[in-house]
């Protein structure tokens, strides 16, 4: 069985940039730890990938806070987890989850059987997100959360993201 290490939007925004949290700032060794237990083949991450007409869109009108503009330093994945990333898959995504990521999961797992966890932020959006998409797709794969690898816009939605997963059969 092939283990899977997805990691979501580990960008500077989400840590201590326009949207970024104490607790996003305090997962980044974690996830340091946890992507050097990986090969880099078997590591695929996400960036949270906006337009500068953000604000026009109908994310930015419910979340009117200009985050992750293709090119800035916002947008950029963390430093020291971009370079254990080098020759990692790496997928942009407009939204909260990637149907990109999930059709090329899927495809793998067609090949062979995957096992997949998720770490990274934020847990009660985008994380939450790709794992209920990858849940969708592949029902009988094993998905897992490392929730130490994780932080959510708030600790109650944290948590709260985290239960929600359990219940739709995801190991946390």
């Amino acid at each position: 069985m092939r283990k899977i290490l997805v990691v979501i939007d580990m960008q500077n925004d989400f840590i201590d940039g326009s949207l970024g949290t104490k607790e996003a700032v305090q997962i980044i060794n974690p996830v340091i730890q946890k992507i050097k237990e990986y090969d880099v083949k078997d590591i695929y991450a996400t960036r949270d990938t906006h337009e500068t007409d953000y604000l026009t869109t109908q994310e930015g009108k419910n979340l009117p806070v200009e985050h992750c503009i293709k090119g800035t330093k916002g947008w950029e994945i963390r430093e020291e987890i971009a370079d254990l990333l080098e020759g990692a898959v790496i997928i942009d995504k407009p939204t909260f989850g990637s149907t990109k990521l999930a059709e090329m999961l899927y495809k793998e797992n067609e090949k062979e059987e995957l096992q997949i966890e998720l770490v990274g932020l934020c847990t009660d959006i985008c994380v939450v997100s790709n794992a209920l998409l990858l849940k969708a797709v592949m029902p009988e794969t094993e998905i897992s959360v490392d929730a130490s690898c994780c932080a959510g816009v708030t600790v109650e939605s944290h948590k709260a993201a985290l239960e929600t997963m359990k219940m739709c059969q995801i190991i946390v």
